[in-house]
C-alpha cells in the first residue's frame, strides 16, 4: 500500500476527485493548506497599495492505495491537476505500512 500526497491549485480539485473516481480510487482526505514553490508569492494591488502574498492558497488531497492503483492514481491526479503553469503542485508517494479501520478492526487492503 502507498500513500500518496498532492498539493494542487484549489480550483482544480473537482476534476482530480471526479479522475480518482473514474479510476476507482476512493477514500481521500481533503485539506485546505496554504504554501509556494518556486514561484515564490505575488504581489497584489488593493485600493492603490501593493500588497505581498508570500503564501498561496493550495488543497492537499491525501490518498492511500494498494500497490495496483499507484501508477493510475498518479497519472489521474496529473492529467485532472495540470494546468501547464507554474504553482500547479506536487505528488509524494511514500509506503504504508498498516492499516486498521477502527470501527471494524479490518486491517490493510480490507480497511482501505
Amino acid at each position: 500500500m502507498r500513500k500518496i500526497e498532492a498539493i494542487i491549485k484549489p480550483f482544480k480539485l473537482d476534476e482530480v476527485r471526479e479522475a480518482l473516481n473514474e479510476i476507482g480510487a476512493n477514500g481521500l482526505t481533503i485539506t485546505e493548506i496554504k504554501g509556494f514553490g518556486r514561484q515564490k508569492g505575488h504581489t497584489e494591488l488593493y485600493r492603490g497599495a501593493e500588497y505581498v502574498i508570500d503564501f498561496l492558497p493550495k488543497v492537499k488531497i491525501e490518498i492511500v492505495v494498494v500497490e495496483s492503483l499507484v501508477d493510475s492514481t498518479i497519472e489521474a491526479i496529473v492529467k485532472a491537476a495540470r494546468t501547464g503553469k507554474i504553482g500547479d503542485g506536487k505528488i509524494f508517494v511514500t509506503p504504508v505500512e498498516q492499516v486498521i479501520r477502527i470501527r471494524t478492526g479490518e486491517l490493510n487492503e480490507a480497511a482501505i
